[in-house]
């Protein structure tokens, strides 16, 4: 048997068994999981590019809801030597398999690279480092308009002037609970939706649509301005497969 069937036969097991726990975590509570499934390699693959387009630059990261690890998985390769990834995920369960999967990681042998996962809130992360780029898991529409500002506002203070946040939101959320929520909850998703808006209109610099992922998802680029945040800038959106 050579290496290749091996690491398959380990790597599909691992999958489907992470799978099943994101999914038991959902059924336990969908307002922190925000999704039945962890996300697919496309997705975590446009939420990462902010970290390989400034490669091979050391880099201060910050992931945020890591969940299972998808995202951490694509974001380790990208880690040039002597960078830092600091892993925020509140889920007790969820950060023991990802204290495992950086303990057991080969790539990090070999970039020098400094990891570290926090089981707490980032709201609540106790450190006084800024970050090049942040990397946002956290279902932010599942969250109350206050906690997002919240959520939000440390965001931008954690980062580097310049520095960038990605984050995605899933397509047709505020359609979908507009049908079949309460009436409250459909009032707390649209303050959501703008609280989002504005920040969108402020700091983003880029919107893509992931069309390979369950469900879709927008992936957003927001950036501290390197002054002020007078004006606005650009955005567009283009397509992900």
């Amino acid at each position: 048997m050579n290496d290749r069937t091996t690491s398959h036969d380990r790597v599909l097991p691992q999958r489907n068994a992470e799978g099943w726990m994101f999914l038991i975590e959902a059924a336990r509570d969908l307002r922190t999981t925000g999704a039945i499934a962890p996300s697919g390699k496309a997705l975590a693959r446009a939420l990462t590019d902010p970290v390989r387009a400034q490669a091979p630059h050391p880099l201060a990261v910050l992931e945020a809801g890591a969940g299972t690890g998808p995202v951490t998985r694509a974001l380790i390769p990208r880690l040039s030597r002597g960078s830092r990834l600091d892993i925020v995920e509140a889920n007790p369960r969820f950060a023991s398999r990802l204290r495992h999967l950086v303990t057991t990681h080969p790539h990090l042998t070999a970039t020098s690279a400094q990891v570290n996962v926090h089981q707490t809130y980032v709201e609540q992360l106790d450190t006084d480092q800024r970050y090049d780029v942040i990397v946002s898991g956290l279902p932010l529409t599942n969250f109350a308009p206050v906690q997002v500002e919240r959520i939000m506002a440390r965001y931008m203070g954690l980062l580097h002037p310049g520095g960038t946040l990605t984050y995605f939101a899933y397509l047709g959320t505020r359609k979908a609970r507009a049908l079949t929520a309460s009436r409250a909850e459909a009032r707390r998703h649209a303050a959501v939706d703008e609280i989002m808006a504005a920040y969108q209109r402020t700091y983003a610099t880029g919107r893509w649509t992931v069309w390979a992922n369950l469900p879709p998802a927008y992936v957003w680029h927001l950036q501290r301005p390197l002054v002020t945040a007078d004006q606005p800038t650009p955005q567009f959106d283009g397509t992900r497969r």
